[in-house]
């Protein structure tokens, strides 16, 4: 049970990717894109977390450069245009369509009124900052990318965030992760789970790093997180 709609967001109206639970009522999840897109993964795993018992929303954050961007990790020319898009996104309106989305969910029928957010790489940094400016009930990320840039906002953090760290993550180093780790370590609503031996994007299926053990570990975090504080 899924279908596009359409958000309502602040400059303008963006395309997302609804999937919904069979029972047609539970919380809500905003499902934050990697740099790829709104693309058969984050749409797999949309569906995944109906299938759960949650609404699951992607939202196209890209609208603003070029609407329904939808790419793959599989080629050069793919990832040279991922980079590209992410090198002109404006984070700070991108946190604007996630909180747009966040009502989006809220709004639904049969939406309880509860809703989170989980993000995976751009989308993990996306989901630090909707822990510290929008309204979100919970939060989760994934091997954020650049959130030690970001640690000036943990004291903003005021409802549950949980981080997924990749120990061999090529695009934070140890020194970065020692960072947040340090940095968050006083917030009792912040969970750190760091994962040893993995690279970025251990938990994209079909991906270079892809590990399949650790994905189900971090996943099943994830979900029993949502499920203890959007219920």
């Amino acid at each position: 049970m899924a279908e596009q709609v359409t958000i309502k967001g602040p400059d303008g109206s963006f395309g997302g990717y609804l999937a919904k639970p069979a029972s047609g009522r539970g919380p809500g999840i905003v499902v934050i894109q990697e740099i790829f897109g709104v693309n058969a993964v984050m749409r797999k795993t949309a569906d995944a977390y109906a299938a759960a018992g949650f609404f699951a929303l992607v939202p196209d954050l890209f609208w603003r450069l070029e609407p329904g961007v939808e790419l793959t990790d599989h080629t050069e020319a793919e990832w040279q245009k991922a980079f590209d898009l992410m090198k002109r996104f404006d984070a700070a309106t991108g946190v604007e369509d996630i909180q747009a989305s966040l009502d989006h969910l809220r709004h639904l029928p049969g939406c309880t009124g509860k809703v989170g957010a989980v993000g995976y790489c751009l989308g993990g940094l996306l989901a630090f900052l909707t822990a510290t400016r929008t309204d979100s009930d919970a939060s989760a990320g994934y091997y954020g990318v650049n959130v030690q840039a970001m640690l000036g906002e943990a004291g903003a953090i005021k409802k549950p965030l949980m981080l997924h760290i990749a120990a061999k993550d090529e695009y934070t180093p140890p020194e970065a992760r020692e960072q947040i780790i340090d940095a968050l370590a006083g917030n009792p609503l912040v969970t750190v789970h760091v994962y040893p031996g993995m690279g970025h994007a251990f938990a994209r299926p079909d991906g270079e790093h892809y590990d399949r053990a650790n994905a189900g570990l971090a996943n099943g975090r994830t979900t029993t997180f949502f499920r203890q504080h959007l219920h």
